[in-house]
């Protein structure tokens, strides 16, 4: 793992602070229901941002004798945890709506408030540009979902936004915490989001078919003298990929011969995919099964 991914990490855990700052003094001088649910959520973002520098720093351990594939998975644990959170911001949300529609009064000094809300809400677009860019980039699902996690923050802050314009020209109170559970059920839906795809990490789910697509080619460019390949299997854990297949090569090959393919493949694969883990089994031209991949 790159010095740029635990520096972003990093970085993501004081931006979280700052914007908290931010939207915490709106919610003061404006004493709106839906600037307090916002500034709630983003007390959860600060916490997830600093579960997800944790989790990378964990996941760029080494691997030793309990861990024998390493720690990569860690990540997962992070986003994971991360969705729970955002499920968790999102009731406290509904629950502050409620309580606000019950007793409604509009906010007090609401230009105020718009512009602090509105700094905090450019930096949160900013930095969660950020997140997904290098999250993607190091192939880092700790970084992704938090940047998903701080989008879904930059959709509420746009929405209570739009409720500040509203709310005076209206002069309906109702309509702040009305719009702050509107908000809410994004954000739920967001973190269930989160929590899908995480759990689909941690159960070993097959990588993305344009990746399966690309490592079949590269077995069948790069294995000339073997006859196919067969029973391909793949895994994510974090930013690693693990690849699995059976190399049938010519009964009469010998071992060294053999070994010589399987050194090229490897070379290919290191060449044009980062962070991949190749296991090949050699098997003689009769456990051929004549399906799989074809070697050109």
């Amino acid at each position: 793992m790159g010095r740029k991914t635990l520096w972003v990490a990093a970085a993501s855990v004081l931006v979280g602070i700052a914007v908290l700052g931010l939207k915490t003094l709106a919610w003061w001088v404006t004493g709106s229901v839906a600037l307090l649910s916002d500034a709630l959520e983003s007390i959860i973002n600060v916490a997830a941002s600093a579960a997800a520098l944790l989790a990378l720093n964990v996941s760029a351990r080494p691997a030793d004798a309990n861990h024998q594939y390493g720690h990569h998975k860690a990540e997962y644990l992070s986003a994971v945890l991360e969705g729970v959170l955002v499920v968790i911001a999102a009731l406290t949300i509904m629950r502050e709506a409620y309580n606000g529609f019950l007793d409604p009064r509009l906010p007090e000094q609401p230009l105020k408030g718009m512009m602090l809300n509105g700094a905090a809400t450019a930096l949160n677009g900013v930095w969660c540009m950020v997140l997904l860019r290098v999250g993607k980039a190091q192939r880092s699902p700790a970084l992704v979902a938090d940047g998903k996690h701080i989008l879904t923050d930059v959709v509420t802050s746009v929405g209570v936004l739009g409720g500040f314009v509203l709310v005076p020209i209206t002069g309906w109170p109702q309509l702040d915490p009305l719009l702050a559970g509107l908000v809410a059920l994004n954000v739920l839906w967001t973190g269930w989001g989160l929590m899908k795809d995480s759990v689909g990490g941690l159960m070993d789910a097959a990588a993305p078919p344009e990746v399966v697509a690309r490592i079949r080619e590269l077995v069948s460019l790069h294995a000339a003298g073997a006859i196919e390949a067969h029973d391909l299997r793949t895994r994510h854990a974090g930013r690693i990929t693990f690849v699995e297949f059976h190399l049938v090569v010519p009964g009469g090959m010998t071992v060294a011969a053999a070994h010589d393919i399987c050194d090229r493949i490897e070379s290919a694969f290191e060449k044009d995919m980062d962070d991949a883990v190749i296991t090949i089994h050699v098997e003689p031209e009769g456990e051929a099964k004549h399906r799989g991949v074809v070697v050109l």
